[in-house]
């Protein structure tokens, strides 16, 4: 294993520092020239640091005002996932499928758990989801995206896991960026609002198997339209 240089220690020391001290988002860090005393480095090192770790989220460095802890999002993590994706899928390979059945693992084997308990305002919101994609269907022919996002990430809501949410909205982001680079096909918008509904009315019912079962019925179609095009990198599909 290759020794970590200089800037890539002070990396791991200012993650240290950050949870040795408790910092949280928005929280300002030591100066530039208290970072090079505390770790007993070069300018160009804890630079080199900094810049890598604003790269990823962990700091912002604010012009004239100093650095500070980061937002800490998953943005990055999806721009990797996306990147890697659209590379196999160029070459041919299943990239747009393999995402989607990392995002089905993680669905399929949380919906159950909506079921034991979701609040009444959270299936509204879901219905009202629906409601909307059955109104964009009959107007457009074309369920938008950005109500199937909404729905997928309101229906995990009740478990108030921020961490899960940032995770399924990663697998969204870089579904979307690596669809960007290849032609859209849409499945049937009749289709994609009964699969939805009976989500829905599982999770109403608090039942869990039902729900699994609804789950993966919906995750079949997405499958079905990208494995005879796992060879071809000029078709897609709306998620």
């Amino acid at each position: 294993m290759a020794r970590p240089t200089m800037a890539q220690d002070i990396e791991r020391r200012i993650k240290e520092l950050i949870l040795g001290r408790r910092l949280g988002p928005g929280d300002p860090l030591p100066t530039e020239a208290e970072l090079m005393d505390l770790f007993s480095a070069g300018r160009v090192s804890v630079r080199e640091a900094l810049k890598a770790l604003q790269a990823v989220n962990v700091v912002e460095i604010r012009r004239g005002f100093g650095t500070f802890v980061g937002s800490l999002s998953l943005s990055p993590f999806a721009e990797g996932l996306a990147f890697r994706a659209a590379v196999r899928q160029r070459q041919g390979e299943p990239g747009l499928l393999e995402l989607m059945k990392v995002r089905e693992a993680l669905e399929t084997g949380l919906v159950s758990a909506v079921t034991a308990g979701v609040p009444a305002e959270d299936l509204a919101v879901l219905r009202g989801l629906v409601a909307t994609m059955e109104a964009e269907a009959a107007d457009g022919g074309r369920v938008a995206r950005t109500t199937d996002r909404a729905f997928h990430l309101a229906l995990y809501a009740s478990l108030d896991n921020h961490l899960l949410s940032e995770v399924l909205d990663a697998f969204w982001a870089a579904m979307d960026r690596v669809r960007e680079d290849v032609d859209d096909g849409h499945q049937d918008p009749s289709v994609t609002c009964s699969q939805h509904h009976e989500i829905v009315e599982a999770v109403a019912a608090a039942d869990g198997a039902r729900a699994v079962r609804a789950m993966r019925t919906h995750f079949d179609g997405i499958r079905n339209r990208l494995e005879p095009q796992s060879a071809s990198v000029s078709e897609s599909v709306s998620v």
